[in-house]
């Protein structure tokens, strides 16, 4: 008996995998000096669409790498239809190996993704990948303050529990060997147009599936969703744009 896959079913079709947007993308790449990024690597690229934001901005071949084969056949889609597929050029490979395939990358970029292999860990390694002055954008899943409702502090100690504040992760990226040169956090809007705003219908629609796991499933995001409303702004994304030293 197949069983039907819980993300394809949660996520299948959506352009946003996690809250951010074009606008954002590009506000953080505009932080960065004015210098040619030769060598660009997107890390944990999902479907890719700052993939193509970046792309279509620097007109620069981006090396997009990703786990999931469909999130990535689904880019190469995405910017053939937006005429820019010679642009992209996609791996099939985990985060972790990133230096193991690439070295002296100008530009490293990552949304949302370095939480699955640990952000110190992951600054750690893409360090040893990146060039002499090399720059790495990285967005963390970060507190915002310290006051926090108890069932929000209580969700993520199960659901990601390493996580820090976004001083705590200046110290990370520090110790690191980075230098940072600016903070950008995402905007509450930016969690719910196009990404939460579609999510919550798809996983309400999925509560009486006949497989377990995809009722699981589209309960966790369901729970994920009510959390965030009632976050007070306690927790969101923040871009650290940082300089290897």
């Amino acid at each position: 008996m197949s069983h039907a896959n819980p993300v394809d079913l949660v996520f299948g079709g959506m352009e946003k995998l996690g809250p951010g947007s074009d606008s954002d993308t590009l506000q953080v790449l505009d932080m960065l000096p004015k210098v040619p990024h030769g060598l660009i690597v997107d890390a944990g690229c999902g479907r890719g669409r700052h993939t193509l934001a970046l792309a279509n901005r620097l007109r620069n071949p981006v090396h997009a790498v990703d786990t999931y084969e469909p999130f990535l056949s689904s880019l190469i889609e995405g910017a053939e239809g937006a005429g820019i597929g010679p642009l992209i050029q996609t791996y099939c490979m985990d985060m972790a190996d990133i230096a193991d395939r690439f070295q002296g990358i100008d530009l490293l970029w990552s949304e949302g993704a370095a939480y699955n292999i640990g952000f110190p860990h992951a600054l750690k390694i893409w360090h040893s990948a990146l060039k002499p002055g090399g720059f790495a954008v990285v967005s963390e899943l970060s507190w915002l303050q310290e006051k926090v409702p108890a069932d929000v502090r209580r969700f993520f100690k199960t659901g990601y529990s390493d996580m820090r504040s976004a001083d705590e992760n200046r110290g990370v990226a520090e110790d690191a060997g980075y230098r940072i040169l600016a903070t950008h956090t995402l905007p509450r809007a930016t969690w719910i147009e196009g990404y939460y705003d579609r999510l919550e219908p798809r996983a309400r629609s999925l509560l009486d599936h006949p497989d377990q796991a995809v009722r699981d499933f589209a309960s966790e995001t369901l729970e994920e969703i009510r959390i965030f409303g009632s976050s007070e702004d306690s927790y969101g994304y923040v871009f650290y744009v940082m300089e290897k030293v």
